[in-house]
């Protein structure tokens, strides 16, 4: 079995074999088949960059197994092109022509292809090139080289053309300024890339005019210089000379300061022509341009440079040319750097001095150099000494140094030394300097203050006699005690009164500033004053502590730090706090606050509070403090909730009371139903009335029970007054009862007995006679039975309507007419009570 699958799994494997390679062939032979059938011609191969082109593609009728309908396609490079029109022509082959509006490619490939078995198969191609035509070549020179002997030219060719271009420099020979031509000259054609071409010397003559001019030519067009006429030897350049310092003579006097003794080498091919040269020279360092002199003497080729500063190093460089006939420079020679001889210095030496506190005879000299030319000449070092008499020529040196101070033991005879600058070509003139012990008058109101952090201005008021003199010395205060780091100076105008002190003036530094006048072979006492050019900032600000804290307070406070020397004074401090919605407080406390108290916080909250301590020369903030305010306690939480409880049952109260005593609003939650134990019934009609239902034809009235009304005997007739009449009515003395009669629509089908009491339902009993003073009284009895059934005594909003309320606040019915003298007014209090059928008293005929 494995046998087996191995021979199907080779056979398979052999199978797909063939059949990648008869696809391969098939594509193959597709390929060749096409090959011929098609042709591109172009308006031009080579145009314009940016210019248009057009091409057409012609399919020949040898492809006659070409589907005569097939579409031809354009390609520029990877690109399909639309664009294209298909036509056939009159002899069967068909047509595509495109245009294209912009090529913008220097060199591409444009081919014909046709949509073959789904792939796309290139017909024919032509290559297309695109470019600019030459430009004009300038700023064309020519120099004749004397080493290579030969004739270089050079010149700009101009931008880039993106084509083949041939670049040649021609020439001939001419006569009479170049107006004629003579024998040509073979062509120079430089190297690709190259801008610069050489014509040898056998091709030359040298004293002959010859035209020069570049052609520059592709397939676009050509392009000239403009043409150079020109001697070859006039456009000799020469090699700069190798240029030396003069070997010293023995015999020879030294150089004078400030010179330099100068020689050249003339180069050897050009010591046939007759040339002149010029020297340029420039200090070594510094950027300093270069001084030209020139031309130099021709013959003896050396030269001395004079006019230099002395001891100073210079740079010199020469160069010649072909003179009086025309030439060109040569290029500068190497550089040369040379140092002039020094000279004696020339300064003037101001001196000061002090004494040893513990050994007078111990002096510290200072004295400081004060040229007196603009080359005053450099100084090596300084040397004090001292010569005991005139008559004695030996001098004592008591110190030589380069510093600008000197400590040394002053002989006990000596009264004056002698101070000198010296260097290679000598000393300066000696600076007398005599020690006197005579005093005189002192400074007074001597202080100082800083104009800028590099500066500082001292000033003082003049003493009587005027002084000579000043000697002005400062450096860095204490702790610093080195007098080393000390700078002075000394004015020779006593009349001022101020200096500005700019020099070794740094910021943030304590300086001690010393003043001593300077009078006639004596000198005052010195006086003292420290200042600052700058003070500095505070270091660090206060630490806050919190003292107390509240639910809506804080207070905190911080210990000032103690005052330092160079730090400027504190001028206020302001505090911030922001609580956790970034809300942001600050207020500005002066400098003289201990502590603060934040008002207006919030309970429960978090706030991050710093300091700031601020003076004129700066602020700087404290380290953030974070507090938290105190919650509500729980007995407060109780008194506020049960004053918000006490509030709400009060205003249940008010809200109960209002309700159920006002006069003049219905009571929403129970029917308005009159009680007729508080009616104002007067009397009833003393008869017995048949009981007979009988119904108000707007009211929809239940029948009424009877209603027994007793009344005692009227002892004296009492008119019953009336709104609207003044006529009395006489009353019914005995006691009548009403019934209230059933539903109206039962007594129509079944008839009532009068004398029946099982269908009556006595309600009360109203004691009272209308001529006695006081109020009747009411007799309530056991029924439980609604007054009005069923339906809702509660009048419709429409059937109330007369009902009005009287000045006292009580109901009262609109005044009887004259016909209705008999009709009793507490009657009417009642609407309800409308469908009580009354018999005997015919006014109640309309009730």
């Amino acid at each position: 079995m494995r046998g087996r699958s191995e021979h199907q799994v080779g056979a398979m494997a052999r199978l797909g074999n063939f059949s990648l390679i008869w696809a391969a062939l098939i594509i193959l032979l597709l390929s060749r088949s096409l090959e011929g059938c098609g042709h591109i011609s172009v308006s031009a191969a080579i145009v314009r960059l940016g210019d248009p082109i057009t091409a057409s593609c012609i399919i020949t009728q040898k492809c006659s197994h070409l589907d005569p309908e097939s579409q031809i396609l354009w390609r520029l490079g990877a690109e399909l092109q639309p664009g294209g029109r298909q036509q056939r022509l009159s002899d069967g082959t068909q047509e595509s022509t495109i245009t294209l509006p912009h090529l913008n490619h220097t060199r591409a490939f444009l081919s014909c292809c046709l949509n073959w078995s789904n792939t796309v198969q290139i017909l024919d191609q032509v290559e297309l090139h695109a470019g600019y035509p030459p430009a004009v070549p300038r700023n064309l020179s020519c120099l004749m080289n004397l080493t290579t002997n030969s004739l270089n030219c050079q010149w700009e060719p101009g931008p880039e053309t993106h084509l083949p271009t041939n670049i040649t420099l021609k020439s001939f020979k001419s006569r009479a300024n170049c107006q004629t031509q003579e024998d040509s000259i073979r062509d120079c054609v430089p190297k690709d890339g190259q801008s610069r071409c050489s014509i040898p010397r056998r091709h030359l003559l040298l004293y002959q005019n010859m035209v020069i001019w570049v052609q520059a030519e592709n397939a676009l067009g050509t392009s000239m210089s403009l043409q150079l006429c020109l001697n070859p030897m006039d456009v000799v350049k020469l090699e700069p000379p190798m240029l030396r310092t003069l070997d010293p003579n023995p015999e020879a006097p030294p150089p004078e300061p400030g010179c330099l003794h100068l020689c050249w080498e003339p180069w050897k091919p050009g010591l046939f022509i007759n040339q002149k040269c010029e020297l340029r020279h420039k200090l070594q360092h510094g950027e300093a341009s270069w001084a030209l002199v020139g031309p130099l003497p021709l013959e003896a080729f050396q030269y001395e440079l004079c006019g230099l500063l002395p001891a100073t190093t210079y740079t010199l460089q020469i160069r010649c040319i072909r003179w009086p006939l025309p030439g060109l420079w040569s290029n500068w020679s190497p550089n040369l750097e040379l140092r002039t001889t020094e000279r004696a210095p020339t300064v003037r030496l101001d001196t000061w001095w002090r004494q040893k506190q513990l050994d007078p005879r111990t002096v510290q000299l200072f004295w400081k150099p004060v040229p007196l030319e603009e080359d005053s000449g450099q100084i090596q070092g300084y040397l004090v000494s001292w010569r005991p008499s005139v008559q004695v020529t030996a001098v004592l040196p008591l110190c030589n140094t380069t510093e600008l101070s000197c400590t040394f033991h002053l002989p006990s005879e000596a009264q004056e030394v002698t101070l000198e600058a010296y260097n290679s070509a000598g000393t300066s003139h000696p600076s007398p300097v005599g020690f006197s012990e005579s005093k005189g008058p002192a400074l007074t109101r001597l202080h100082a203050i800083a104009r800028d952090p590099h500066s500082l201005w001292v000033s003082w008021e003049l003493p009587s006699p005027q002084p000579q003199g000043y000697v002005i010395e400062w450096g860095p205060g204490p702790p610093s005690t080195s007098n080393s780091n000390k700078t002075w100076r000394m004015e020779q105008s006593g009349s001022i009164t101020g200096f500005l002190l700019k020099e070794n003036i740094r910021p943030f530094q304590l300086y001690e500033i010393t003043v001593t006048p300077l009078y006639q072979d004596a000198m005052g006492p010195s006086q003292h004053v420290y200042a600052y050019s700058q003070e500095r900032g505070p270091s660090r600000a206060p630490e806050l502590h919190l003292n107390h804290i509240g639910k809506t307070w804080a207070q905190l406070e911080w210990v000032p730090e103690p005052p330092e020397l160079g730090k400027s004074p504190l001028t206020h401090y302001t505090i911030f706090w922001t609580n956790a919605q970034n809300q942001f407080f600050s207020a500005i406390l002066n400098a003289s606050s201990r502590g603060f108290v934040l008002h207006g916080l919030k309970p429960a909250s978090l706030y991050h509070v710093h300091l700031m301590a601020a003076s004129k020369a700066g602020a700087i903030n404290s380290t953030v403090l974070n507090l938290m305010t105190l919650t509500p306690e729980g007995s407060e939480l109780h008194i506020l909730l049960g004053l918000f409880g006490l509030l709400l049952l009060l205003t249940c109260l008010c809200g109960t009371v209002w309700l159920c005593c006002s006069p003049n609003r219905k009571n929403p939650l129970w029917p308005n139903v009159p009680d007729p134990a508080h009616s104002s019934l007067g009397s009833w009609v003393p008869t017995t009335m048949e009981e007979e239902a009988f119904q108000l034809p707007s009211l929809g009235t239940p029948p009424i029970t009877k209603l027994t009304v007793l009344e005692e005997e009227k002892k004296k007739p009492v008119p019953w007054e009336s709104h609207n009449s003044s006529e009395t009515c006489g009353l019914p003395t005995l006691v009548q009862p009403y019934v209230l009669q059933r539903d109206p629509r039962a007594a129509t089908t079944q008839p009532q007995s009068q004398s029946g009491t099982s269908d009556q339902v006595l309600y009360g009993q109203l004691l009272g006679s209308p001529t006695s003073p006081g109020p009747g009284h009411y007799l309530r009895y056991d029924s439980t039975q609604p007054l009005l059934g069923a339906v809702s005594p509660s009048p419709k909003s429409y059937e109330n309507l007369w009902f009005q309320a009287s000045p006292l606040g009580t109901l009262a019915a609109p005044a009887p007419s004259q016909e209705d003298d008999c009709v009793f007014g507490p009657l009417l209090d009642f609407p309800l009570l409308q469908g009580i059928q009354v018999h005997g008293v015919e006014g109640l005929g309309s009730f």
